[in-house]
């Protein structure tokens, strides 16, 4: 979210913002928001002047009345500055609806004003017009057939989507045996590269109120992606950034203990409306998840250096792991409104021949410090702090990259080193059928 003074202040520039996020229908949205602000400000100009002016009237009166009781004449006088009192009262409760709704109006639209991108962000309506950066690791398609994820699995007696149909529907799933235990390595795995990262462990929150939800996205990802409560102010996260950003919510934060990095275990919840090829089926695209996540909050200055750090670590987490991977920039039509900057890591996939997304890293700039009104205080005074998030990694979609990199010709699958410590020693997996 936008400060409204810069609104105020750089309406064409952020006009061209929403140009280059290709969301022309919200350029009506800065005129009228600066149009608000304007009565606003009016009213609480007037409001201020009469409460100014209460204390003074009301002395006034006093005075008159005193001076009536000894001269009938000054009644009259005395009864219209009580008439005056009385409409000045009327007029500053008028005043204060007003502004109350105006403010109103205003924080709606301000929810809606996308954050400004920086320069370096490829210009581009959707995520066709993302950009390649760099590739980690060399993709190989091997000699072999590499059968879908699913049928993989299977031949370790690994995974029931019947069954979890049958309970829950489409979209989940059950991890059984070498395969469970594979999906709990890489979580604990990515728990600890962070902790030798100098991030802080957390396990937060599954569920936050609505005001964190309004603070952390926008309405649009919101009704993408959120399950709520029902009957209760509570919606299940859909990334545990939601609870670890909200974890500051209406805090002031010292600036000496920035900044706060912290890494997060959750389950995830997503609704993922709308139909999926065949290749997002599977446990590739579901309603309940496990993920490994990292958040930053950081001084202003020092966000676009995490913001590099921390799709590093991403990179150099799948490749100790033999997963080729790629950065994709993304572009201003691909970021969501409240991000600044944003990249996603894809991994390779040997069966399509591809690459696919399984980390997404993003500054969000003070967008998320605006809503929450989180602060930091220190010698140069208060003010909003930056928020960055990535993905550690996300299984089990994580481990389609993983299952496809390390199948062998023979059908086992070849655990990489540094996981031996979490598959209890652990190298090769050997397929069941």
């Amino acid at each position: 979210m936008l400060d409204i003074k810069f609104i105020r202040e750089n309406p064409d520039a952020v006009k061209e913002n929403i140009k280059k996020k290709f969301q022309e229908e919200k350029l009506p949205l800065v005129d009228q928001v600066i149009e608000l602000d304007r009565r606003n400000r009016d009213a609480m100009t007037e409001a201020n002047t009469l409460r100014a002016a209460r204390n003074t009237l009301s002395k006034q009166v006093g005075v008159l009345m005193g001076q009536a009781k000894k001269d009938p004449s000054k009644l009259e006088e005395a009864e219209a500055a009580k008439a005056q009192v009385k409409a000045n009262a009327d007029r500053l409760a008028e005043l204060e609806r007003l502004e109350d709704e105006l403010a109103q109006e205003i924080h709606k639209i301000m929810l809606i004003i996308p954050q400004m991108i920086d320069p370096s962000v490829p210009i581009g309506p959707d995520d066709s017009a993302n950009v390649e950066v760099e590739r980690f690791g060399e993709p190989v398609v091997p000699n072999y057939d590499i059968p879908y994820h699913t049928e993989i699995m299977e031949k370790f007696d690994g995974v029931d989507m019947d069954a979890a149909g049958r309970v829950s529907g489409a979209g989940f799933y059950y991890l059984l045996g070498d395969i469970a235990r594979l999906h709990s390595a890489v979580l604990a795995y990515a728990r600890d590269f962070m902790i030798n990262k100098g991030f802080t462990y957390c396990i937060p929150p599954f569920m936050i109120h609505g005001n964190v939800v309004e603070g952390v996205m926008s309405q649009t990802d919101m009704d993408a992606m959120m399950y709520k409560i029902e009957g209760e102010d509570l919606y299940l996260i859909g990334t545990s950034e939601h609870s670890m950003i909200g974890k500051f919510i209406d805090q002031i934060i010292p600036e000496e203990s920035l900044p706060q990095t912290l890494t997060s275990y959750s389950p995830c919840f997503r609704k993922e409306k709308g139909s999926h090829g065949i290749e997002e089926r599977g446990v590739y695209r579901i309603h309940q998840f496990e993920k490994q996540e990292m958040i930053v909050v950081c001084a202003p200055e020092d966000s676009m250096a995490w913001y590099e750090k921390m799709w590093r670590y991403s990179v150099e987490l799948f490749r100790s792991l033999d997963i080729p991977v790629r950065q994709l920039e993304c572009c201003s039509g691909d970021l969501a409104d409240l991000k600044v900057k944003s990249c996603d890591i894809e991994a390779w996939s040997p069966r399509q021949k591809k690459y696919f997304e399984v980390c997404s890293c993003s500054n969000l700039g003070d967008a998320q410090a605006r809503r929450l009104k989180m602060r930091v205080k220190g010698e140069r005074g208060t003010y909003l702090p930056h928020t960055l998030n990535n993905t550690v990694v996300a299984p089990p979609r994580m481990l389609i990259a993983f299952l496809e990199n390390n199948l062998q010709a023979d059908g086992t699958v070849k655990i990489p080193q540094v996981l031996w410590p979490y598959m209890g020693g652990t190298q090769v997996l050997i397929p069941k059928h």
